[in-house]
């Protein structure tokens, strides 16, 4: 029997391991859109799209997932509202067609048919939108996590309440789609990563995760952590093989050659940059991004090849990346101006120097190793350079996981660096949720030409 301890880690790590298609901000915009068709019951005539600064940031330059080339909000927002599948949650455009993506260009040509607002004083990770036809309107609101739907209705009437099954009424007293979208709303649940804001996990610590590692029980979590190794792999491979994006991975195996730090940043990035070109194939999000869950798992299977390990030593290592990330990133919060590879370079560097025989305290040097020296790198929205930001994150991992076994690292009162590792991650953290805010404001400001550069 699972020990509480075992299970509430268990169920962290499958709440936050779930399958995503392509980036998940303009995935979440088309989740909300798909979401809203489906409460409205009929294409939409128009839509009316609000997000968070920081979500416009992270789908301005990205590719939307299936779309053949299109980006933005609005291209995200109106292929989720024709093609969209609501009950598929994060890949919700797994299924979108040729004359989906047809139906879309024709819609965007038409001036005014979509409009994007930016909403302020929202979390970070806000989308709200309203779909109009025939006179009816539905509203979509997604808030802190990107698939918590916090409101959901037409006409002012939440969506439950539309469904006459629901209120003790006969399936067949449904109207068209309304078995879909209780399917829908059920989904948003069962797939939602969290309910409430991001914060430190109570009780979650270092020494409490590579307890976890070591001897609990991750049988609860074993599915997961097996999709995870399987799908990011996938995308990486894709990657390697073919032209996306910057092409950041195979750059570096062309140039760096074969050695096994430049495998590992090589991996890690060629999977970003299949993943920020639109490539169609699902990745396993870690902390809500699908570049944290490449980040913390390709680094640590490349080493764990190298090292002979496999089976079950090697998913207990991809869980303590993962519980490290998430542990790192908790106190940063969803979506801000830190960029949160680091957060999961800090989880494969920890496993690799676990998996490398490095002992806790080790361990723990290499994760302040790694925040004092990579803690910071802003988020400038999601795009082709987020597979070089991973490369340099893993570079970053590697040789603070060689600086720690080497006895070496950063001491305290040198920058953010703190007495422990604990201290030094709540440091972190504080820098990327509150000292990062204005920051924050300005990259959003130059990416919507806002201000003038002199």
């Amino acid at each position: 029997m699972l020990t509480e301890r075992d299970q509430a880690l268990c169920d962290l790590l499958n709440g936050e391991l779930i399958c995503a298609l392509g980036c998940t901000e303009p995935i979440a915009v088309a989740y909300a859109a798909a979401l809203a068709r489906l409460v409205l019951g009929c294409e939409p005539e128009s839509l009316e799209v609000g997000c968070s600064g920081n979500i416009i940031k992270n789908v301005k330059s990205v590719t939307v997932p299936n779309s053949e080339g299109m980006r933005g909000v609005e291209a995200a927002a109106v292929l989720g509202a024709v093609g969209g599948n609501a009950a598929a949650s994060l890949e919700v455009l797994e299924g979108i067609t040729d004359a989906d993506r047809a139906r879309t260009r024709e819609l965007l040509a038409q001036k005014g048919y979509c409009d994007v607002s930016l909403v302020e004083g929202v979390p970070n990770l806000y989308i709200e939108v309203k779909a109009h036809a025939l006179g009816h309107v539905s509203e979509v609101a997604i808030s802190e996590h990107h698939t918590n739907v916090v409101r959901c209705t037409r006409d002012g009437v939440a969506a439950q309440q539309l469904c006459p099954a629901a209120r003790g009424g006969s399936v067949e007293d449904t109207c068209s789609g309304t078995c879909a979208l209780m399917t829908a709303l059920n989904s948003a649940g069962e797939n939602d990563v969290a309910t409430k804001p991001a914060a430190p996990v109570p009780g979650l610590s270092l020494d409490v995760i590579l307890d976890f590692a070591e001897t609990g029980d991750i049988e609860a979590a074993r599915e997961a952590l097996e999709r995870q190794i399987k799908l990011n792999t996938e995308i990486s491979e894709e990657g390697l093989a073919n032209a996306w994006g910057a092409e950041v991975g195979r750059t570096l195996l062309a140039t760096r050659g074969e050695d096994l730090a430049s495998r590992a940043r090589a991996r890690a990035a060629a999977g970003s940059d299949a993943r920020m070109s639109g490539c169609a194939l699902p990745v396993v999000i870690v902390c809500g991004s699908g570049n944290q869950g490449i980040t913390c798992a390709l680094p640590v299977a490349t080493y764990a090849s190298d090292l002979g390990i496999e089976g079950e030593q090697l998913l207990r290592a991809v869980a303590l990346a993962d519980l490290v990330a998430v542990h790192v990133k908790s106190y940063i919060g969803a979506l801000s101006a830190f960029c949160g590879v680091v957060c999961a370079a800090c989880g494969a560097a920890a496993a690799i120097t676990w998996m490398r025989g490095g002992t806790r305290a080790q361990i723990g040097a290499t994760v302040v190793n790694t925040l004092g020296n990579v803690g910071g790198i802003v988020c400038d929205g999601a795009k082709a350079s987020c597979a070089a930001k991973i490369s340099a994150a893993v570079d970053a991992g590697i040789l603070a996981s060689d600086m720690a076994l080497a006895g070496r690292g950063f001491r305290a009162g040198e920058g953010v660096v703190q007495e422990t590792v604990e201290e030094t991650i709540a440091a972190m953290g504080y820098v990327g949720r509150v000292g990062m805010k204005d920051t924050d404001v300005e990259i959003l400001n130059i990416m919507i030409g806002k201000t003038e550069l002199n």
